[in-house]
């Protein structure tokens, strides 16, 4: 059992930088000014496989005699690194993956020389067969976290950032199974006892926070999915001991939070982390809630870039949420022109930045908004706006089954036929251009379908119905209005699910 000093005497004599990077910090301007702290991001993203794994993986293997052969288990970054140091250094490697491992994953492994093996629903399978396969053939088990040669080797992540940032206050780590949060903890309290260290992980998959409160490791019953890359039931034994000897304390975040931190990041330094990437920054920004304010140098970790780049479209919806810049409300209206407009009348000139709606009822509608507000405390005031004037209005805004599913499943076929007219607009993006449309048509109309959501270009898609519409008036206020639209009334989509 290695100690902290030990650890250190590992990390320095590393021979990591024969493949990995000594990786740059960069400093996040926009971020910095919006907290008053001074915020800076490792950029382990720069990496060769994009991840910090490269410098554990190869610290392990480069500790092994030459023609030994490893196997691992991973669905991810950890397969990567094993796979490109095993080519380096020209060992034989099995990847085991689960069989529902991304494509793009399983191709980029075998791309870097590895054998892949498909086996298995979950990791603990994969697993399971990897160590297996180590005792059938006599290869070498390359642990992803909790291995002292691989912790070791992470280690090596803390003596760049005591360089590179000497006046550094607050260090925020992520933790999954802890491999990288532990070798940095380890390395940097040996040489600078006074800089704290955050843990960060995400609540639905807080491991080391229950393994603190149970006074050792825990297995949790189930992990959520979104940051896969530090979705781990169980901390490891040796990354336990020493995170509860040298962390100062562990921040849990919220997918949604995670989602606005990949904002930052990308807006910053014009990087795209994946979501265990983005983990430290946004505990970074919980944190800075009740600390913030007084200039001192804080630095969270970029750990990687790997995703599915189909992820992003959950991130640019959940971002604003996980920012506290919007609100998302049901709000129960009377079924009668000029409703709408009058709910839009009361959120006070903020912009509207999604709007639901389907015809369903004779006596009340049922509207699904976004509205774009300045901070997590102005959703209070807008409630009550909405409160006031009479409308039933529910928060939804920290409601998961409404923000994954609910919110896209909005619409459907109304319960009674009735003649409509379908258009498709392109609105400018301003935050009176919905208000506009509505006080345009003031209550001539009676809208029967309406969605629109805001994608951050500079028009808005908006698609809208009008029942029982004279054709000839309809299209002269419409024209009116000066936004561009067609008519989409022979949509094979509208007659199938919305007519």
């Amino acid at each position: 059992m290695l100690d902290g000093q030990a650890y250190l005497r590992e990390a320095l004599c590393s021979p990591v930088y024969e493949l990995a990077k000594a990786t740059p910090v960069n400093r996040l301007p926009r971020l910095s000014e919006r907290l008053s702290l001074d915020i800076w991001l490792k950029r382990e993203d720069l990496q060769p496989v994009h991840s910090f794994k490269l410098r554990g993986a190869y610290h392990k293997l480069a500790s092994l005699p030459a023609g030994s052969g490893v196997v691992a288990a991973s669905a991810g970054n950890h397969a990567q690194g094993v796979a490109l140091s095993a080519r380096a250094l020209g060992l034989k490697a099995i990847i085991v993956m689960p069989t529902q491992a991304p494509a793009i994953k399983v191709e980029a492994v075998r791309a870097l020389g590895a054998e892949v093996v498909l086996l298995g629903d979950n990791f603990d399978a994969a697993k399971d067969h990897a160590q297996s396969l180590a005792k059938q053939d006599g290869l070498v088990f390359v642990a992803p976290f909790d291995d002292e040669q691989v912790i070791a080797g992470q280690g090596t992540l803390g003596l760049e950032l005591i360089k590179d940032l000497p006046k550094l206050e607050v260090l925020f780590l992520p933790v999954g199974g802890g491999g990288l949060a532990a070798g940095v903890a380890a390395v940097i309290k040996q040489l600078k006892p006074s800089l704290h260290i955050v843990g960060v992980e995400p609540e639905d998959s807080a491991c080391l926070k229950a393994a603190l409160a149970a006074g050792g490791p825990v297995t949790l019953d189930e992990v959520g999915s979104f940051a896969d890359g530090v979705a781990v039931k169980r901390i490891g034994t040796e990354t336990y001991r020493l995170l509860s000897q040298y962390l100062d304390e562990v921040v849990l975040v919220s997918n949604d939070a995670i989602c606005a931190a990949i904002k930052d990041i990308f807006e910053d330094v014009r990087a795209v982390a994946e979501p265990a990437g983005a983990l430290s920054l946004a505990g970074l920004k919980a944190w800075a809630e009740g600390h913030g304010g007084d200039k001192r140098q804080l630095a969270a970790v970029l750990s990687g870039a790997n995703l599915n780049f189909h992820l992003l479209r959950q991130v640019s919806e959940r971002c604003d949420l996980g920012e506290g810049t919007e609100a998302v409300l049901a709000v129960t209206i009377p079924e009668r022109p000029g409703s709408f407009l009058a709910l839009c009348r009361t959120l006070k000139g903020r912009a509207v930045t999604e709007f639901s709606y389907r015809f369903r009822d004779k006596e009340q509608a049922q509207i699904l908004v976004g509205v774009r507000i300045g901070s997590q405390g102005e959703r209070v005031s807008l409630l009550a706006d909405v409160h006031s004037t009479g409308f039933d209005v529910l928060d939804l805004s920290d409601d998961e089954l409404a923000k994954l599913h609910v919110r896209y499943m909005v619409g459907g076929k109304p319960p009674v036929a009735r003649p409509e007219s379908l258009y498709s607009f392109a609105f400018p993006e301003h935050p009176r251009a919905l208000l506009n449309f509505l006080e345009t048509l003031g209550s001539h109309f009676d809208i029967s379908l309406f969605h629109y959501r805001h994608h951050g270009a500079d028009v808005g898609r908006v698609l809208a119905a009008f029942a029982d519409a004279d054709k000839t008036s309809l299209v002269r206020h419409l024209d009116s209005i000066g936004y561009p639209y067609k008519a989409e009334d022979t949509n094979p989509a509208y007659s199938r699910f919305l007519c």
